[in-house]
This record gives C-alpha cells, sequence and structure tokens, in this order.
C-alpha cells in the first residue's frame, strides 16, 4: 500500500522542456488544471502530497519520478539521462530524507530515468533506452540486489514511441502487466498475464495502479473498459498537457 507522493508542479516555462510528441502548443493553465486533478486523485487513493513548488530552472522537472527508484526497502537516486535534467536530483534527495535512513544513487557514467523501471511485485523490469544505459541499468540491479530484489533488462531503443520502458506498460498486482503490443512477445514476460491496450491506444498503457485504484489516461475508453472487466476501479485523468511533453501519469508522482 502507497502512503505517500512527491509532486512538484509544472514551471511557467514548461512547454520549453523535452518533446519530441509534435501534438500542438502547450496550454500552461490548462497543464496547472490537469496537475492539480491529478494530485487531488492521488489524495482519493488515500496518499499525502508532498507538494514542490514549480522551479525555472528545470522545466521538465514536474516529472519527479525520473529522478529517483522508490521501494519500500530502499530508495535510490537516478541519474537522468538528459543533460538538462541532471540538477532535479538534488532537490528530490533532500525531500527523500524525510521518509529513509539510507538513500543509495546511480554514478557515473550511468545514465538511469525512473520511468525505465517498472516494479512488479519484488522483480525490477529495466528498460535499456536513449536515457537508461546499460551502466545505470546494472547499478541499478547491483543496488536492487542488496535489498533481496531480482531484475531483468529490456531493451527499447529500436523501438519507436516509446521514450522510456513504462510508456508502454505498466504493473497491475498479481503477476499482470497491461502492455502495448510491440513488447507483448518479448521473453522477458514470459509468465505474466497481459492485458492489451488496443491500437490507437497506446498512450493509455502509462496507466498507474495506486491502492485501491488504477489512474487512466482519458480518451482511451477501451482500455478502461478492459480494466474495469478486469474488477479495478478507474480514475480517468486528462494528461493531454503531459502528453505534449512526452509525460504520462506515472511521471507526475514518486510513490512510496
Amino acid at each position: 500500500m502507497f502512503t505517500k507522493a512527491i509532486v512538484r508542479l509544472p514551471s511557467a516555462n514548461f512547454a520549453t522542456g523535452l518533446t519530441s510528441a509534435n501534438i500542438g502548443t502547450l496550454d500552461h493553465g490548462l497543464a496547472l488544471e490537469q496537475h492539480e486533478a491529478y494530485c487531488a486523485a492521488l489524495e482519493r487513493c488515500g496518499l499525502t502530497l508532498t507538494r514542490l513548488e514549480a522551479d525555472p530552472h528545470y522545466p521538465d522537472a514536474t516529472f519527479v519520478e525520473d529522478t529517483a527508484v522508490l521501494t519500500e526497502r530502499c530508495a535510490i537516486l537516478a541519474r537522468p539521462g538528459a543533460p538538462t535534467r541532471a540538477g532535479e536530483v538534488e532537490v528530490i534527495s533532500e525531500v527523500l530524507g524525510l521518509f529513509y535512513s539510507s538513500i543509495l544513487n546511480i554514478q557515473q557514467p550511468g545514465t538511469l530515468d525512473g520511468g525505465d523501471v517498472c516494479q512488479a511485485g519484488d522483480h525490477f523490469f529495466i528498460g535499456i533506452s536513449a536515457r537508461t544505459n546499460e551502466s545505470g541499468a546494472q547499478q541499478l540491479t547491483d543496488r536492487l540486489a542488496l535489498f533481496d530484489y531480482t531484475s531483468s533488462f529490456v531493451d527499447i531503443r529500436d523501438m519507436e514511441g516509446i521514450l522510456h520502458l513504462k510508456s508502454g506498460l505498466a504493473y497491475l498486482g498479481d503477476k499482470r502487466l497491461v502492455m502495448v503490443d510491440a513488447l507483448a512477445k518479448r521473453e522477458e514476460f514470459r509468465g505474466y498475464e497481459l492485458v492489451h491496450v488496443q491500437v490507437g491506444e497506446e498512450y493509455a498503457a502509462n496507466c498507474v495502479l495506486i491502492n485501491d485504484y488504477v489512474l487512466v489516461a482519458a480518451g482511451h475508453p477501451a482500455i478502461e473498459e478492459t480494466l474495469q472487466s478486469l474488477g479495478y476501479k478507474t480514475i480517468v485523468l486528462d494528461v493531454s498537457e503531459f502528453q505534449k511533453m512526452d509525460g504520462g501519469l506515472s511521471c507526475l508522482s514518486l510513490r512510496i
């Protein structure tokens, strides 16, 4: 059960952040409204929020998930693959000190974005991507092993449309993964029940199980209906402005 989450407001210059989406001009006012709705959803799920102020020095900083990997046993600071995001980690490190007595980190030459890390029980899938390299993935594996977690790598560097591993999958508990078709035949996921996302709804693969609810991006009725048919209670959220900046639901919080 999650009890806490860390979130950060999008800065006034959010639109100058990194993106390859090319799906329209960002509306900052709407982004603030959507972020507040997201925060309200986290509170509905039973989480107490630590709200960080926007930081104009780091326009991508609202995507706090990329700065750390949090588990019930340990916290590991990431080392973002985009150089412009490196400074985001320092503030997150200070905040995590309130919740963890020991915090590990990823060191050069490793790079690691939290969005490339999907926890499935005591196992972690780690994406090798444009943002996470082999050194970062191996360092994370070694650190997780200290706390009796296992890991496996999923190389997504040749996959179009998937920036981070969690752009294409999510864990729903009980050995069940939501997944885009492009990942579904990968050997790494053998032994898991796969919930397929329909063509055209790939963005909704980045859903988030939080306690009694699954957060789902608005505009994807097929996966919402599928999740409900499997017994999940869903909260549908419009995150269109964050999609324009290559972000999704999981990216907007660090959950403890």
